[in-house]
């Protein structure tokens, strides 16, 4: 009863910010939601095949590449030139890779379950904070990369498109940061802001205030995340996509359908 009075107390210290964090996780799947229908009615235009949102393959990624994620979200390692309290891990990159094989909504939710796998397996230390500001930070660069490359996927697309998601997660990180991440857990460590800034002035003199910590320190950890994540996905999507393209997992389960027919 007194850890669930501790984790009541925690989030109602949070209120705000806790809010203000769930209605950015509305406006993500809102966002992919919205580009979903549209991408959708161009190919009912065009007269293309159009496949179910929720359709048997893009299930079967989700399910698969939420676990994958989760399991790379446990390999976390601190960057030299942010405070130690920021860990790199590779989990944003199977949200990535669904995303651009089967649309946004399965990368945000392969995000979502990521890190609802998180709090079941490992609970919260954070008051859920930090637990949905990982996805809001995930999902700021997995949304624009591959909104862009449902509507056109070429290579030079997935391209762009990863270069604008590692823009968009270097500017959500630091601005998240700033008005909700660090005072959040001010308030959660019974610490103030400026103790967080001193963990970065440890590293680089030139953080002096606010402003400079979420410039110099966070800013570059997410663009190093981004480009990382970019770079390994271009790798690895190349020889996944055969495979998970619509045409790839249907020769899948006819393929197995009839070596479970001839036995």
């Amino acid at each position: 009863m007194k850890e669930k009075q501790s984790l009541i107390q925690v989030i109602s210290n949070n209120a705000g910010h806790f809010i203000a964090l769930l209605l950015l996780i509305a406006v993500a799947f809102a966002i992919t939601g919205f580009a979903e229908k549209r991408a959708r009615k161009r190919e009912i235009e065009a007269g293309a095949r159009v496949e179910d949102v929720f359709s048997i393959r893009k299930i079967a990624i989700i399910g698969v590449f939420s676990a994958i994620s989760f399991v790379l979200m446990l390999f976390e390692f601190p960057l030299p030139f942010a405070p130690a309290f920021y860990k790199f891990d590779f989990s944003d990159i199977p949200a990535l890779i669904g995303g651009f094989a089967a649309g946004p909504l399965v990368g945000v939710m392969i995000e979502f379950i990521k890190v609802l796998l998180n709090v079941v397996i490992q609970g919260t230390t954070t008051g859920f904070v930090g637990e949905i500001a990982n996805f809001v930070v995930g999902a700021a660069f997995v949304v624009p990369a591959t909104v862009i490359y449902r509507f056109k996927k070429t290579r030079n697309t997935a391209l762009i498109s990863c270069l604008v998601g590692t823009l968009c997660i270097a500017f959500v990180g630091a601005t998240l940061n700033a008005f909700f991440l660090l005072p959040a857990y001010a308030v959660l460590f019974g610490s103030g802001v400026d103790s967080f800034i001193a963990a970065g002035t440890a590293i680089n003199p030139a953080v002096t205030n606010l402003f400079t910590f979420c410039a110099l320190c966070v800013a570059p950890f997410n663009l190093v995340k981004g480009v990382a994540d970019s770079a390994i996905t271009f790798l690895v999507y190349k020889q996944l996509s055969p495979v998970l393209k619509a045409d790839g997992f249907r020769g899948i389960r006819k393929k197995a359908a009839t070596q479970e027919a001839d036995a």
